[in-house]
């Protein structure tokens, strides 16, 4: 299992963001967790809520309304948890984005906001938006060797097909199931 640590910098520099956290905007660095650490698309990011924050058989969790008004429950990892926390600060209701005028963070301003932050990361990309955050983390669970139907939930893709779209490595003989089989039936399990 990869360290979650260089996971979480491995997203940040390919998102174009390797910035220190304490340095930007608390709702800059929930935006770019919330994207990038959990794969939400940017409507949902922006329409989550301080509210939507629970607790679910021991986990901290976000309930997200996604695509088809569907909900889902997704948990939080400790680093996205306290990035979150960061952007909520004191306040108990409201959204968990706020633009610079204290109101709920649109999509636009999402996307304006993501521009300032590529221009200052080490990775250099001619046009970061918020689909990019999403892509990396789709493709850095498959990189990292995550079950393409595990990715396929994570990323809430009704198709896996879809999933399958983000895969580079498909051609990659390496990880071929038969492979797979073969270990296991010389295991004797």
């Amino acid at each position: 299992m990869p360290n979650p640590e260089t996971t979480a910098w491995r997203i940040r520099a390919r998102a174009g963001v390797s910035v220190v956290p304490s340095v930007i905007n608390p709702f800059d660095f929930a935006l770019v967790v919330m994207l990038g650490m959990l794969g939400l698309r940017i409507f949902e990011a922006c329409n989550t809520d301080s509210a939507d924050i629970g607790e679910e058989h021991g986990h901290r969790v976000l309930r997200v309304v996604g695509k088809g008004s569907k909900i889902v429950l997704i948990p939080l990892p400790p680093a996205v948890g306290r990035g979150i926390d960061r952007a909520i600060a004191d306040r108990d209701l409201g959204p968990i984005l706020l633009n610079t005028r204290g109101r709920r963070m649109d999509r636009h301003c999402a996307t304006r906001r993501l521009r300032p932050l590529a221009k200052v990361s080490v990775v250099r990309l001619p046009h970061m938006h918020p689909h990019m955050l999403r892509h990396t983390f789709v493709t850095t669970m498959l990189d990292a060797g995550v079950d393409l139907r595990d990715v396929q939930i994570a990323a809430r893709h009704a198709d896996p097909r879809t999933t399958m779209r983000y895969d580079r490595a498909r051609t990659n003989l390496d990880r071929h199931s038969n492979y797979i089989l073969a270990a296991y039936m010389a295991s004797g399990t």
